[in-house]
């Protein structure tokens, strides 16, 4: 298993590395002069070359990326031209309160998709299971920026019962979290039907049964946690994708997370800072994939002891 782990952290390395480079080469692909945008169009030559220089854009490429691979090593990921202050420093007040919301919507995708997939495979084909693949569909048809707005005029505006923005109580993280989970509750809904399908058709369930232990026991006891194994590694992608995935749902809710920091940085053009918003989400998917199979090694002994 530590071997395994290991190989693991070795192939997550390049994958860090290669984020390391494309988000140092998004100033140098962005069309136009960066430094003419972050100024504006009225800038003088002056004030362009000076910037230019305080930014170290006037060195040659491999200068540049050689500092900034020295630079992250170091963990400095430059100064914002907004709030002129280290980037590391602002990413990481920002950053908890995405992580509270991913966190907390993927709760709400594995409270609605878990139960939900059991009972469609237990009543597979009958009415229950319909209307649970009508709901998936709907959930999978539906996006963040159209059933965020629909949350906040139920349950916020013709009902009251819900704060329409911000960070604060639990009641804050409601409508948002649910907007992220909602999708990818449907997905995870799918996976846990067809997980349970295989297990329910299995030779031990039908020893349970011949045995004559209860429906419920053989569902809850034998046949799902045998079905969560396969679901644990998207339940980790679904983590990281959520984690991706904020920028919309932080913009409509004015949730202060980094998605919301990046699409500000980028109005702003502090290039600095949505440098550094990307690479911190980036980097978190990788280590979330990694952990994902860490978690994955520790749960399932067939690749313990592989």
């Amino acid at each position: 298993m530590t071997r395994r782990l290991l190989r693991r952290l070795l192939w997550a390395l390049p994958a860090i590395w290669l984020i390391l480079t494309m988000v140092f080469l998004l100033i140098h692909i962005v069309p136009g002069d960066p430094v003419v945008q972050m100024l504006g169009e009225g800038a003088s030559a002056q004030d362009i070359q000076q910037l230019r220089h305080s930014l170290g854009l006037d060195l040659p490429l491999g200068v540049q990326y050689g500092r900034y691979l020295d630079g992250v090593a170091h963990g400095d990921l430059g100064t914002s031209l907004r709030y002129r202050e280290p980037v590391l420093k602002i990413v990481l007040q920002r950053y908890p309160a995405t992580l509270e919301l991913a966190f907390v919507a993927l709760l709400v995708c594995i409270g609605l998709a878990v139960p939900a997939g059991v009972v469609a495979a237990a009543r597979q084909g009958r009415a229950a299971d319909h209307a649970i693949g009508v709901l998936s569909l709907l959930g999978l048809s539906v996006p963040n920026f159209a059933l965020g707005p629909l949350l906040i005029l139920l349950f916020s505006i013709e009902i009251g019962w819900l704060p329409v923005s911000g960070r604060g109580g639990w009641e804050h993280l409601v409508l948002p979290a649910a907007t992220l989970g909602a999708a990818l509750a449907a997905i995870l809904t799918r996976m846990v039907r067809t997980a349970m399908l295989e297990e329910l058709f299995s030779d031990y369930v039908r020893t349970a049964r011949a045995k004559g232990l209860s429906e419920l026991r053989v569902l809850l006891r034998h046949a799902l946690p045998n079905a969560l194994f396969p679901v644990v590694t998207i339940i980790g992608l679904q983590f990281g994708t959520l984690l991706a995935g904020t920028i919309v749902t932080e913009m409509i809710f004015s949730w202060p997370g980094i998605g919301r920091l990046a699409v500000s940085a980028i109005e702003a053009r502090d290039y600095p800072l949505l440098q550094g918003c990307i690479l911190v989400i980036a980097v978190s998917y990788v280590l979330v994939n990694l952990l994902t199979d860490i978690v994955y090694a520790v749960i399932d002994p067939r690749v313990r002891f592989s």
